[in-house]
């Protein structure tokens, strides 16, 4: 029955898991962490996928000898979703890889040519500054990365705010979080409509801008990033709902100091998700599976 129980762990994991993640608040104290055991949950769900097309086969097999007409079709049904997840998953990040790649090399080219060059002053290097009536700060990430901003950033913050605001874009481009994230959007786009979640897309979108927050918290301290924040978020037209939640979270935990020990939990955890269905599960039916070779 493995190929059950594995296709039972991975919708718990697809399904169940992601929302109590999501509404927990210790990530706020390790980001980092909470990260790596988001990314261990979804590839526990996906290894779990392709645990079940790797045994459902054998197994219905056996089943199928021993008349046990019910346990073929709950096998068959979850070798289907099982087999479905894992082939849209190779198309998923096929497709999302190759047009966020086209997207940001268009967007590239478009900032340099709408750079306006004397507003940059001393700032240089990969920062490019464009009209705009609203402050606005992202990143172009990719072999050639680029960190845009607004005019209006330059008005309504300080030099030191402006460099906090720069060390938490380039943290994003040094990190590379733009990979984490394809990867979620991968994984979302693959799982049936009706099994999926969005809650690790906005987790982890959240939880890369905390860590991103603190790059810049170590590099300039706390007071100029939480100022930069503010008054960006003032000039803005006002967030409700999640935005709002989420600019509150992230101005509240610049007090919160990271906490080792939630760190190394999370840590063990994640490395628990990833060993314990292999060695409880697959291990054993591997076991079985080589004894009865060939299957009859």
């Amino acid at each position: 029955m493995t190929a059950l129980l594995l296709g039972a762990l991975g919708l718990t994991l697809s399904l169940i898991a992601p929302g109590i993640l999501a509404n927990a608040r210790w990530p706020d104290r390790a980001p980092v962490a909470a990260v790596v055991l988001w990314q261990a949950l979804t590839l526990t769900a996906v290894l779990c996928a392709l645990g079940v097309v790797l045994a459902a086969p054998e197994e219905l097999t056996r089943a199928a000898g021993a008349r046990h007409p019910e346990t073929v079709v709950a096998l068959v049904l979850s070798l289907a979703v099982a087999a479905t997840i894992v082939i849209r998953l190779l198309i998923s990040l096929a497709q999302v890889t190759s047009r966020a790649r086209a997207r940001r090399d268009r967007h590239r080219m478009l900032v340099d040519l709408l750079d306006h060059v004397e507003q940059r002053g001393e700032i240089g290097g990969e920062v490019r500054v464009l009209d705009g009536a609203l402050p606005m700060a992202y990143c172009v990430p990719g072999r050639d990365p680029r960190v845009v901003l607004s005019d209006a950033v330059l008005k309504v913050l300080d030099r030191e705010q402006v460099d906090a605001v720069l060390a938490h874009e380039r943290a994003h481009l040094r990190h590379r979080h733009e990979l984490v994230m394809e990867s979620f959007t991968a994984f979302y786009q693959a799982v049936p409509k009706l099994l999926r979640s969005r809650a690790p897309l906005d987790a982890v979108h959240l939880l890369l801008e905390m860590v991103s927050d603190d790059a810049a918290r170590r590099r300039t301290g706390p007071e100029p990033l939480r100022a930069a924040l503010s008054r960006l978020a003032d000039a803005l037209p006002l967030a409700e709902g999640a935005a709002g939640e989420t600019r509150r979270r992230r101005l509240d935990r610049l007090d919160l100091p990271e906490s080792r020990s939630l760190s190394v939990a999370a840590i063990v955890a994640a490395a628990g998700l990833l060993v314990l269905p292999t060695v409880i599960l697959v291990v054993p039916w591997l076991g079985r599976a080589l004894d009865a070779w060939p299957f009859q």
